[in-house]
């Protein structure tokens, strides 16, 4: 029992919550291992889900890493506030890299790109980019925000796709919501960093933020962008998460993340990514809270998940 014991132990370090899952020796430990493997799959979805089993802390936490699936439905999670999925992001992508999962990790890097800039707009709007809420001023006289065949307007056509239903997916059924969250919402949320950081023809959209704060928020915004075209986040397209069949070694890893810190290192946000923080990316969490404008960290949901698994096995 004990040399059993003794793996099913090991198998919650490592954050193993699949295969421990399946292998557990009660349905309380399968509940919680089930838990931690959604919040390792990064299924913001169904972070809610009730888990009896696992702490209220650990499910409060989650909660507000939750993708609402309604438009009314509250607490807001992730559309409050980006930052402690942000935190959940930088845990997951260093348990994959220290466990050698390369792919799933640049998938996660991934995520975090698409949605950089709505962190970045997190301090003006005082919300994540939540449809329900958007400033009036967004579609003010003047405003190309969302206006479909606009050429004046720097958007691509699936950009002012997704910023004209922006505008409206609040008042739409739940299944239309969710549609929208799969296909759109990341679109919207490149869409603004365009509108206030690189649009060749600005209009009205941006003025209902002050010029100082919008000057801030250029440059939060810019480094976002920025961050999405890095040769980090491009490593995506070379593995079976992208477009390829190619796993990127750890060595190769590495070497895109030291060129995209150099092509990060153009302003005082972006040279966040040369700090040495401690992280296996070293400089990701500090970037990340130089374009959130507040301190991001690697959360502690996965290790007190698996705290929380090796507790139960050992009252067995």
């Amino acid at each position: 029992m004990d040399s059993t014991r003794d793996l099913l132990v090991a198998l919650a370090r490592r954050y193993a919550f699949a295969d421990l899952g399946a292998l557990a020796p009660a349905a309380e430990i399968a509940e919680v291992c089930e838990f931690g493997q959604r919040l390792l799959s990064l299924d913001a979805e169904d972070f809610a889900a009730e888990a009896k089993g696992v702490p209220a802390d650990l499910r409060r936490r989650a909660r507000a890493c939750h993708m609402p699936q309604t438009p009314r439905e509250q607490p807001r999670g992730a559309l409050e506030s980006l930052r402690p999925a942000y935190g959940l992001l930088l845990e997951v992508i260093a348990v994959r890299w220290h466990r050698r999962e390369l792919s799933p990790m640049i998938a996660a890097v991934h995520i975090a790109s698409e949605y950089l800039p709505l962190l970045a707009f997190e301090p003006e709007l005082g919300h994540a980019g939540d449809p329900a809420r958007w400033p009036a001023g967004l579609s003010a006289a003047g405003s190309r925000f969302g206006v479909i065949g606009d050429r004046e307007c720097d958007h691509t056509k699936s950009e002012q796709s997704a910023t004209n239903r922006t505008l409206r997916v609040s008042l739409e059924p739940g299944e239309g919501w969710r549609a929208y969250f799969d296909r759109q919402h990341s679109q919207v949320a490149g869409a603004l960093a365009v509108c206030v950081a690189t649009c060749r023809n600005p209009c009205t959209a941006m003025d209902w933020i002050a010029p100082e704060p919008r000057a801030d928020l250029h440059v939060r915004a810019r480094t976002a962008l920025t961050f999405a075209d890095t040769p980090l986040v491009r490593l995506r397209h070379a593995a079976p998460v992208g477009h390829g069949f190619g796993v990127p070694s750890p060595e190769e890893v590495l070497d895109a993340w030291e060129r995209s810190r150099a092509a990060l290192d153009k302003n005082p946000v972006g040279a966040a990514a040369m700090k040495d923080d401690g992280f296996p990316l070293p400089g990701l969490p500090s970037l990340f809270s130089a374009v959130a404008a507040a301190p991001i960290e690697p959360a502690t949901l996965l290790s007190g998940v698996s705290e929380h698994v090796v507790g139960l096995l050992r009252r067995l």
